[in-house]
């Protein structure tokens, strides 16, 4: 096996941070020595989750057995999923920080299930995956991820089930989300559909996508990290992945203001 060094293209603030979590969290449980020290075991994850390497390939390269390398980034990945906000503590959050509106925007986890996996299968996107539900200030940072749901799910139906719809109204929020939302509830706004819509419906359209499209970098933030470009773990583990990621790139976003 030949090995190289490689770069990934993250602070070393977001390291210390994530190693910092690791340490507290060995100390917490009694771990009283592990092959590799809090602050290589958070490289390792974030290798892991940024570039998408295997298990294989970053067991390789860090010393460690393939098991070894799967529990340190389900550990990590756990640690970091806990620190995501509750939906209610966004919206709450929100209100405090003064945001006008918010952008909703549902986005698709490619998986590698085989065809025969229905329930994953999205007909939109025409690949399997799972749906995911992304709450956004105007800014695009990300500042809530729901959970995943098989990616046959409608974006509604999703924003239904996780109560994103309940939660909205009750915080009284406008928020601004695409013509899959139609037929929500307010305080949720969607853009005008048909053929031949007068001047004043599509100027509103106009209006709608360019204060909806920044919002909707959000998703494009959480895709930067390649781990959720194609996921080859269970689908289960979707929602996990992506709420530790958030937390993640808000540190990231935190960092660089």
């Amino acid at each position: 096996m030949l090995f190289y060094r490689a770069a990934v293209d993250l602070s070393r603030s977001m390291l210390n941070y994530v190693a910092g979590m690791i340490r507290r969290h060995r100390k917490a449980i009694g771990s009283l020595w592990r092959i590799l020290n809090p602050g290589q075991q958070a490289l390792l994850v974030l290798v892991y989750l940024r570039k998408g390497e295997t298990y294989t390939d970053l067991a390789a390269g860090f010393g460690v057995s393939t098991c070894t390398t799967w529990r340190y980034v389900e550990e990590t990945v756990a640690l970091l999923s806990a620190r995501s906000s509750k939906l209610g503590q966004a919206l709450r959050k929100a209100k405090r920080n003064g945001l006008h509106y918010l952008v909703l925007d549902g986005t698709l986890i490619r998986t590698d299930r085989i065809k025969a996996d229905r329930p994953y299968f999205s007909g939109k996107h025409r690949v399997h995956g799972m749906n995911v539900q992304v709450i956004a200030p105007p800014d695009g940072t990300i500042l809530w991820t729901s959970g995943a749901l098989p990616g046959k799910t409608h974006e509604l139906s999703a924003a239904r089930i996780w109560g994103i719809l309940r939660a909205l109204e009750k915080a009284g929020i406008i928020t601004l989300a695409d013509k899959a939302y139609q037929r929500a509830e307010d305080p949720v706004l969607t853009p005008y559909k048909g053929k031949d819509k007068p001047e004043s419906q599509k100027q509103a359209n106009r209006s709608h996508a360019k204060l909806r499209g920044p919002g909707e970098r959000a998703n494009a933030q959480l895709k930067s990290w390649k781990i959720l470009r194609k996921q080859r773990c269970s689908p289960s583990k979707a929602s996990h992945l992506c709420k530790a990621i958030a937390v993640l790139q808000n540190h990231r976003v935190a960092q660089t203001v």
